[in-house]
């Protein structure tokens, strides 16, 4: 039901760029890189599966946005960017392919060579590389993009992405080698999904500077029209140097794509009908079943389609935030866990469309199933003394009233949780030893969510708890959400298949405190700060998994979240204007899948 977009670069580096790992044990220029040195791809390959040769260019798309935006850097820390600005007008080293899901093939950089020590790997930079302004691209750019996004210019992520990337060194006029801190397994795949920018743009224009000017980047779109906060337009740059190159072939075939903002999904969902824009993903099962319907579905001008993806869902959940103390105690937050009942939410509010989250890598061989077995357990049992019992005891089950379950009785639960951490019934209320009421804030995006809310701020209440809720300005959210300013909030935490570098920012003591880090609950633990590292730095596929069931049970049993849904289907609603490659992708987007359609 709920999308997240805090923030869309993170997003975009999280579910695509850290999807594809591996090493590629050779010292021989490669086209691309996989997990095993196998390519589906070879060399001389044409294009993606997934794209089409038929595809023909023209037409004007329009989209919508959410909220608002105000500067023109998706890279930096303040301020929001525009929708479709990192995916239309930047690019990386290498770009992933959507149906294989540990593999990346050569865009900037045309061969790319894994050293024998897995210590170093160096780029051949395409001598057809071009920025927008027709200038070529160069080791010396990308030298400055690392350098750039190591630096305080950029969004904190970045530093605790690229922190094993010790440096760049510019060896001619064509090839820059990056270098390596430590062996990492995916550590040669991060570097290739680094965004490559213009030394001399931002030498002109400050990375970090608070601007609407557009940027310069090598992509195939350029902006062409800004009308801040309200809507963007770019448009298909002639010149586009990768025009013709395979992983390009038969993707951005629209001439023109502006994204009109909208305050609210459902301005916006009536706005879909009336065309005003062509395409939507929808993330709300109400809006599915009962707004998206009438004669203009029956008759086919408008299509619905439910688009099957084999993604990692990760984590949807209510967030609390550690950092607050009512939250630290684990009995307290495994209460909070109890009182909300997601049986029916799903059959009252969201027509029985998802899945209970019972993992945080959901829909996928990462999560935790049974109990701890295997190298799994022996990643576990040194931190025995430090963990919840449940750890070893109990499988990833949420609370469920599902018979002969019900929601009085995980209340009587979470009333003797809570009278086990010294809260207790005075006047009405739950208060602690010294009288304080046990309320708090939760802070919503979108008003569609206060329906999911009072629901479970009515359980709470029969608890003795206030929990009181509210919508803000997208604007403010953003901005409390990346300084930490909330009780508990609504939030996902999207995952690739392989995960990596980028668990760090979610739960590494490193990311508690530094603004703008995904580790929005604050987690300061030192076992989840020791199993992070050992997924990041597997490098056996059978370690990398063990891993990840370890650290989903410590996260799960510590209940940091109450856990939420999922869907293994894109819902997508679009006017009947389009035509379609006939193959799908299996790792993808909405927006990803888009980029290879066109107009008829």
């Amino acid at each position: 039901m709920a999308k997240n977009r805090f923030p869309t670069t993170i997003l975009i580096f999280t579910l695509m760029i850290s999807l594809l790992s591996g090493a590629v044990n050779s010292s021989q220029a490669a086209h691309g890189v996989s997990i095993d040195g196998v390519l589906k791809y070879p060399a001389d390959f044409k294009q993606f599966d997934y794209t089409s040769a038929a595809a023909t260019k023209g037409g004007d798309l329009v989209l919508s946005g959410m909220g608002s935006f105000d500067k023109m850097n998706p890279f930096t820390l303040k301020g929001q960017e525009p929708a479709g600005l990192n995916q239309l007008v930047f690019e990386t080293l290498a770009t992933p392919s959507l149906d294989e899901p540990f593999a990346a093939y050569g865009l900037i950089a045309k061969d790319i060579v894994l050293a024998d020590d897995k210590l170093s790997v160096t780029y051949t930079i395409n001598e057809k590389a071009r920025f927008s302004d027709g200038t070529p691209i160069t080791p010396e750019d990308v030298k400055f993009s690392l350098d750039t996004l190591k630096s305080e210019a950029a969004h904190p992520f970045y530093h605790a992405y690229f922190q094993d990337i010790s440096g760049a060194e510019v060896l001619d006029k064509h090839r820059v080698r990056f270098h390596f801190a430590r062996r990492n397994r995916e550590l040669h795949m991060i570097a290739s999904g680094m965004p490559v920018f213009s030394k001399t743009f931002y030498t002109k224009h400050p990375f970090d500077s608070p601007t609407l000017t557009p940027p310069i980047g090598s992509g195939p779109y350029v902006v062409d029209k800004v009308n801040p906060g309200k809507s963007i337009s770019y448009k298909r740059n002639p010149d586009y140097w990768a025009r013709n190159l395979n992983v390009r072939r038969g993707m951005f075939n629209y001439n023109r794509i502006t994204y009109k903002y909208y305050k609210d999904q459902i301005v916006s969902v009536e706005a879909f009908k009336a065309h005003d824009f062509d395409f939507m993903a929808v993330y709300m099962a109400k809006q599915w079943v009962r707004d998206l319907s009438g004669p203009k579905f029956k008759d086919g001008r408008v299509v619905k389609k439910m688009l099957t993806h084999h993604n990692d869902a990760g984590m949807q959940g209510f967030v609390m935030n550690l950092r607050r103390p009512l939250f630290k105690d684990l009995k307290v937050r495994e209460a909070l866990s109890l009182a909300f009942d997601f049986e029916w939410a799903n059959a009252t509010l969201f027509f029985n469309q998802y899945t209970r989250s019972n993992s945080f890598f959901s829909n996928s061989p990462l999560a935790a199933q049974g109990l701890p077995s295997g190298l799994e357990l022996e990643y576990l049992t040194p931190f025995k003394d430090q963990l919840p019992l449940e750890v070893f005891t109990k499988p990833l089950l949420a609370p469920s009233t599902t018979k002969p379950n019900s929601l009085r009785g995980n209340l009587r639960q979470a009333k003797k949780l809570l009278n086990q951490a010294g809260w207790a019934i005075k006047d009405g209320k739950l208060t602690n030893k010294e009288g304080q009421p046990l309320t708090f804030d939760i802070m919503l995006a979108s008003p569609s969510f206060e329906r999911v809310i009072a629901p479970y701020a009515q359980n709470l209440a029969k608890l003795g708890i206030t929990a009181t809720y509210r919508t803000i300005d997208s604007a403010l959210y953003y901005r409390r959400l990346r300084s930490f300013d909330f009780d508990m909030t609504v939030n996902v935490f999207g995952q690739s298949q392989s995960p990596g570098n980028e668990q760090r920012n979610y739960w590494h003591s490193s990311s508690a405190d530094q603004e703008g880090s995904n580790n929005i609950i604050g987690i300061k633990n030192p076992v989840v700060d020791k199993l992070v590292e050992k997924i990041i730095y597997a490098e056996k596929q059978v370690e990398i998994t063990a891993a990840c069931h370890a650290l989903d049970r410590v996260l799960w049993h510590n209940h940091y979240v109450v856990p939420n849904w999922y869907s293994a289907k894109h819902r997508v609603t679009y006017w009947n204007i389009f035509n379609q490659p006939q193959t799908m992708p299996l790792y993808y987007s909405p927006d990803q899948i888009l980029m290879t359609w066109w107009l008829k």
